[in-house]
């Protein structure tokens, strides 16, 4: 799928905050790696703003039917908040609820561990990546913990590779176990397209081809 407006500004405006890199970088797997995004790295008030306009574009673009936005904790704490402001206002004009979780469950004050509004209904969680999938696992069980319902998952960037048996990525094993689809404000296809375009990444976007040739799914 060809890539879009938003998706190639989120794309140049990761590469202008260093937040998306190109090079050789050693995953948790031990793949060397081109390219790394690191969305910890929106770490101001006004990247965190910008982010959350590229969030809520891709929940619009999904199509994913929800109730309320959870964002796990920690790192989906602010992309959650910023994303549901980011709704609330225009084009979109949507007050959507939002949830986290507490890490320790309190015992004290109003208690439970979850903050924000009630978890109920449908759920669409956000979040930076999917890597081995373990917190977004940790995600769906709080949710049925509160007898809500998993809509969806959505992502800052989804690498297109195999995960560790060679078969699905680790996005696919989420939409697999849990029959929801996960989605992405970019994939690996969209930032070598972008690439393309811009045409000063030739060196990086030959490495890239042939990453995506021996671990793209």
């Amino acid at each position: 799928m060809a890539i879009k407006d938003y998706q190639r500004e989120f794309i140049d405006f990761a590469i202008k905050n260093e937040v998306l890199k190109f090079g050789e970088f050693i995953l948790k797997s031990g793949r060397i790696s081109p390219y790394f995004l690191n969305a910890g790295l929106f770490n101001t008030g006004a990247s965190l703003a910008k982010i959350g306009k590229f969030y809520a574009a891709a929940v619009q673009d999904s199509g994913i039917e929800h109730d309320v936005i959870f964002g796990p904790a920690y790192k989906g704490v602010p992309l959650a908040c910023t994303t549901v402001i980011a709704l609330a206002e225009a084009p979109y004009n949507k007050d959507t609820p939002y949830c986290f979780n507490r890490k320790e469950k309190k015992d004290h004050g109003e208690g439970g561990s979850i903050v924000g509004s009630p978890l109920k209904g449908k759920v669409l969680v956000i979040d930076d990546v999917i890597t081995a999938g373990t917190a977004i696992r940790e995600s769906v069980q709080i949710i049925q913990d509160c007898h809500a319902q998993l809509a969806g998952v959505l992502v800052a960037v989804d690498r297109q590779e195999t995960g560790r048996n060679g078969d699905l990525s680790a996005i696919q094993e989420v939409e697999r176990d849990f029959g929801v689809p996960v989605k992405a404000i970019v994939n690996m296809s969209h930032i070598m397209e972008y690439m393309e375009e811009k045409g000063i990444y030739g060196d990086h976007l030959a490495q890239m081809r042939k990453y995506r040739e021996k671990y793209g799914v």
